[in-house]
């Protein structure tokens, strides 16, 4: 029996989220979003907004098959709980789906994930276009329990399958003028509502576009995730391959990815473009540092049951990574870089 005291990237299950509070709220949201007509309620409105969302009821299953990864499990303690699985894959930010919480589980079953390229470029000594199962071939699965940090201001924690995104950009041998990686999402305005409608897109100008710094992206919390609970991803949380940065805004996590380039300049990134005064490149989870018009000092746990069992947690610098990240941040004044 293994007992031990984890790293902060080593989350328990009894950190994890219980799943039954993703499924009450699908009906309230959208007449919430509909009366309220802007083009991100959540983010303007992150305690009213989101915590209407937990009315209603899920009793429609409505989530496509998903195939079981063999992957290196995480050591666990004894006294771990694992969130059930509907929770995650329910309630979450996918614009390229609609912007309301449940828009993603909806909109995205119908979601083609096969076949699926990547194609790698920039400042690199291979580059092309890769098949996903090329891809995978070549990594190792393993479990990652992380902390998601959201920039209205909710958290989750959930189990990830994949791989650290540094071994996967080793192979491809960027070169001395590789100081960022940038990331791209596929665009299919005939499978994603969002991206043939500004208004059920968010107005966002897609692709959505992120980036990091190549010492970011080669960080070993670093993941390119492709499954979680154990199985495939589902279309609304990113299928087949999205990033995981458990230090930063759930944001820069992007999703379905379909480009990742070796830059010598930092990249654009989509919330940046869209509002520069609210969403900074770095967005590290920060409590000392407020979004415009929010604080960022507590967030909420989507913890078990309906609305009143939801808990207000302090915010943790760094998401609670700073032992392990805040090194690559020295000499940096963060309310600046925020």
């Amino acid at each position: 029996m293994l007992i031990r005291s984890p790293k902060a990237s080593e989350l328990t299950e009894a950190d994890i989220t219980d799943e039954a509070v993703y499924q009450q709220r699908r009906k309230f949201i959208k007449q919430l979003a509909g009366a309220a007509g802007g083009v991100s309620i959540a983010a303007a409105l992150p305690n009213s907004a989101h915590a209407a969302g937990w009315f209603g009821s899920d009793d429609d299953d409505v989530a496509a098959p998903r195939q079981t990864l063999k992957f290196k499990p995480q050591a666990r303690a004894e006294n771990m709980v694992i969130t059930a699985e509907k929770k995650a894959i329910s309630y979450n930010n996918f614009y390229e789906f609609g912007t309301s919480k449940d828009d993603p589980v909806n909109n995205a079953q119908k979601f083609r994930t096969s076949p699926w390229q990547v194609t790698i470029d920039g400042e690199a000594e291979i580059t092309g276009r890769f098949d996903y199962e090329d891809i995978l071939k070549k990594v190792s699965l393993q479990e990652r329990i992380y902390r998601l940090r959201c920039v209205e201001a909710w958290s989750m924690v959930i189990p990830w399958v994949g791989f650290p995104l540094g071994e996967l950009l080793k192979q491809f041998k960027p070169t001395s003028k590789a100081r960022y990686v940038a990331f791209e999402t596929l665009v299919d305005p005939e499978q994603m509502p969002g991206q043939r409608n500004a208004w059920q897109g968010g107005g966002i100008d897609y692709p959505y576009v992120e980036g990091l710094r190549i010492d970011e992206a080669m960080h070993p919390l670093t993941l390119m995730a492709v499954g979680m609970y154990g199985k495939t991803l589902p279309p609304q949380n990113g299928a087949p391959m999205r990033l995981v940065v458990p230090w930063k805004y759930g944001f820069k996590s992007i999703k379905s990815i379909v480009r990742i380039s070796f830059t010598s300049y930092q990249p654009p990134t989509t919330w940046n473009i869209l509002a520069p005064h609210e969403y900074g490149f770095y967005a590290n989870v920060n409590p000392k540092v407020s979004h415009p018009r929010w604080s960022q000092a507590s967030e909420r746990l989507l913890t078990s049951g309906g609305l009143f069992d939801q808990q207000r947690v302090p915010t943790q610098l760094f998401n609670g990574y700073a032992g392990e990240v805040a090194a690559l941040y020295n000499n940096m004044d963060l309310s600046k870089d925020y």
